[in-house]
């Protein structure tokens, strides 16, 4: 079986050697790309609502988890509205991680995150993920060293305890250019309908890109498994970003061969007992 075009390869990682303006395995243009993510709306939300009624009628543990990680103006936001709003909201879960509270601080880094894992028949969304705890804290100093190289493996052993419960793992990294961020951020400046999006610590982590840079790439490598791989989205087209994440997505659904569960009753008894009802009124 072909390799997915998005899929990281195992080993080093070198971010500044993967395009973030490439379309990996679609040949159209923007109008096109649009177009073609329209078109698995109807499919993602039938199978979507597929593993919501496997979820509510027969006590599968399956579900899905989406994590969407990348730097400020990445589009994570972006992909929620246009991709996973396709699908019923009523059985996503949406989880956007910011600074950890002090209760979250007295546990440990993975405290927080157990307790947002979706239930069963979900489709869970992280935005922003577990793997703050080993990028912010290992760019800003907030833990050491030793710390953080425990925490990958802490991660990926928290990753295969979800496979083995019935949870697909899906790993999108949104990869942005320098320079595609500065345009984004300065739209959000310059259009009043935007300032609420602008955080001036943007500007703090920007400066920082290359630490941001080494410690996504070390990050990637130490936790691209294979119950649990990372695909690296290049996201400097949001079209492309959007389309990209929605035919990850669908695969995704597609790979778990969801079925409508059968009818725990005798459909033809309860066909003529309704009908029944109404010729007695």
């Amino acid at each position: 079986m072909t390799a997915h075009p998005l899929r990281l390869p195992t080993g080093p990682v070198d971010l500044a050697a993967l395009p973030t303006d490439a379309k990996p395995g679609f040949d159209g243009k923007k109008s096109d790309g649009k177009a073609a993510l329209c078109g698995l709306g109807d499919e993602l939300a039938d199978l979507q609502e597929r593993l919501w009624a496997e979820g509510r009628a027969t006590g599968s543990r399956r579900r899905v988890l989406l994590v969407l990680q990348g730097m400020d103006t990445s589009g994570k936001g972006g992909t929620l509205r246009h991709t996973v709003g396709l699908v019923d909201p009523q059985g996503v879960r949406i989880t956007s991680f910011k600074a950890p509270t002090k209760e979250e601080l007295s546990h440990d880094f993975l405290w927080r995150i157990r307790r947002a894992v979706p239930d069963p028949g979900y489709l869970g969304v992280f935005d922003r993920s577990h793997y703050e705890d080993v990028l912010i804290a290992r760019v800003n100093e907030l833990a050491s060293l030793e710390e953080i190289d425990r925490r990958y493996d802490a991660i990926n052993a928290f990753e295969q305890e979800l496979v083995d419960d019935g949870t697909v793992v899906l790993k999108c990294m949104l990869h942005l250019s320098k320079d595609e961020q500065r345009n984004r951020l300065l739209a959000r400046l310059d259009n009043p309908e935007k300032h609420w999006k602008y955080e001036p610590g943007d500007i703090d982590a920007r400066a920082r890109w290359d630490d941001y840079q080494e410690a996504y790439a070390l990050a990637l490598e130490r936790t691209n498994t294979e119950h649990a791989p990372w695909y690296v989205v290049p996201s400097d087209r949001k079209w492309f970003r959007n389309l990209a994440v929605g035919q990850l997505l669908l695969a995704a659904l597609r790979g778990m061969d969801l079925r409508w569960p059968a009818a725990d009753f005798d459909v033809e008894a309860e066909r003529a007992r309704l009908l029944a009802s109404d010729a007695s009124t």
